[in-house]
């Protein structure tokens, strides 16, 4: 079963969390797939994935290369899966891929501060739980750490 899991974003933007997802995601042998709503967030993103940290590396690319199947890490706009990623990403209200049910994880990261992106949320939470999805809300504590809500 599909773990869909909701990341509720207060004053933080995608880019300040996702980096350290990715490479938790990484860690457990996943590849993955970052989904975003706009060509220029996939160059925005792309960029910072190799200058988020000194002292890190996060392998990755986009669809645009020409080698996104060899990616471990692909960021696109589009609704596809070439580097047969199990977890998919989906930032900036980028919509539920219609395979959805073939990841292991999809984690759907939302702006709380924009009521649309919420209330999208809200109704693909619903949606999904209802299809037999397994769902988990997510917020940062006061102190930066992720807990698990709901």
């Amino acid at each position: 079963m599909t773990e869909l899991l909701f990341y509720h974003l207060q004053r933080r933007p995608p880019e300040s969390v996702l980096p350290s997802l990715l490479e938790k995601s990484l860690e457990r042998g996943w590849r993955v797939v970052v989904q975003v709503s706009s060509d220029e967030r996939v160059e925005a993103l792309d960029s910072h994935l190799w200058t988020y940290r000194d002292d890190s590396f996060l392998p990755h690319g986009t669809d645009r290369d020409g080698l996104a199947a060899e990616h471990p890490v692909l960021i696109t706009v589009r609704d596809h899966n070439p580097n047969r990623a199990n977890v998919r990403f989906l930032v900036e209200r980028a919509a539920m891929p219609a395979d959805a049910a073939t990841y292991d994880r999809i984690v759907v990261m939302f702006d709380g501060e924009d009521e649309e992106a919420l209330a999208e949320a809200r109704v693909t939470w619903r949606e999904k739980k209802a299809e037999g999805f397994e769902v988990t809300y997510w917020q940062c504590d006061e102190r930066g750490r992720w807990q698990k809500r709901g």
